[in-house]
């Protein structure tokens, strides 16, 4: 019976400690992940966060703070793939490559059959001309789910088409339902940037030709309470252009909310044809995103590019660089429905 009375003591006492510290490190986990995703979108005092939770390790901006308080976190509980994605997203972001897809490996090591691993894995691997990785991949996607393998096949030979596609710089009469004009941040004082009023210059020339187009103005973020496309529309209704043309999706806080939202708008109009109007170095992660939040949404529509030429000549705006291929992927997986930090931010 003392032996029954000990060993219910032992256990007792084994338990009440394990769920305490269970409970602490699931506290510290929310603790790093609230953290960490309010630096991705604020930033902040980089010495603070080094002091409460990474002593001995300099941070020098804020996806540093952002990766290490996933990774920190994921070593708490190392079988939880979601804080595991979250340090790959954020090594994406940084440039980090090699660490991302070193990380998506090590998920794929926890569980063979996760198929947005592997196909992230795939994608970056695509993206860096590693095609033996990218093929052997896709050999083992294909046996997790073909249908859904060669789905993003497709997406990945669309990158291509739209990496050598022409950009259009005069504005020209294409029968438009609708014209989308992607916002850009607001100067700090509030006021518009010349990259915004360039792309309002482009909106307005279409605007002109293609008479009966609508024009959504998107842009959510708020400088002094103040969102890009309020100021968008303003500027165009003082060009001319009446007010029931425009319509202001002031959410997104992206570019791949910008296109996601904006289909939504497109679709309850069921539009049919689209001018995109963006920067010569943004339409092409521009239109990727559009046209794939189309097709996720059901939404055939021709979707057309007009740009700002923010470059000296039309050859160097074809000339894609590593950097703008890698963010044409990224966003493109997140549009897809693989969120960069799961359960938290698309």
């Amino acid at each position: 019976m003392k032996r029954i009375l000990c060993f219910l003591l032992l256990f007792s006492t084994y338990f009440s400690s394990t769920c305490v510290t269970n409970f602490e490190n699931q506290k510290l986990i929310d603790e790093l992940t609230q953290t960490g995703i309010y630096y991705y979108w604020n930033g902040g005092d980089l010495k603070k966060v080094e002091d409460e939770f990474f002593k001995g390790i300099t941070l020098k901006g804020k996806y540093d703070v952002v990766e290490e308080s996933f990774k920190k976190a994921s070593s708490l509980d190392p079988n939880r793939l979601d804080l595991r994605f979250s340090v790959a997203s954020t090594q994406i972001i940084q440039r980090k490559i090699p660490e991302a897809l070193k990380t998506y490996e090590d998920i794929i090591k926890l569980d063979q059959n996760n198929f947005d691993a592997r196909i992230l894995h795939a994608g970056y691997s695509k993206m860096n001309n590693d095609m033996s990785v990218y093929n052997g991949d896709i050999a083992e996607l294909k046996k997790i789910n073909r249908e859904k393998t060669e789905a993003y096949q497709k997406k990945f030979g669309y990158i291509e088409k739209v990496l050598t596609m022409k950009l259009n710089t005069k504005a020209v009469n294409q029968n438009a339902d609708f014209i989308v004009t992607l916002g850009y941040a607001l100067n700090d004082d509030g006021t518009m940037h010349e990259v915004l009023v360039k792309r309002l210059e482009q909106t307005y020339e279409a605007a002109k030709v293609n008479q009966n187009a609508k024009i959504i103005v998107t842009g959510g973020v708020q400088k002094g309470g103040i969102t890009e496309s309020y100021l968008m529309k303003n500027w165009l209704v003082e060009k001319g252009i009446s007010k029931d043309r425009i319509i202001i999706e002031d959410k997104a806080r992206d570019t791949v909310e910008n296109t996601i939202n904006s289909i939504q708008i497109l679709k309850e109009n069921n539009a049919k044809s689209i001018i995109l109007i963006s920067s010569a170095s943004h339409i092409r992660r521009g239109i990727v995103l559009l046209q794939e939040a189309a097709n996720s949404a059901g939404l055939n529509s021709k979707i057309s590019n007009l740009v700002y030429l923010d470059y000296k000549t039309i050859d160097e705006a074809m000339a894609v660089s590593q950097n703008e291929l890698l963010v044409i992927y990224r966003d493109l997986f997140r549009v897809s429905g693989i969120w960069a930090y799961p359960g938290i931010q698309r």
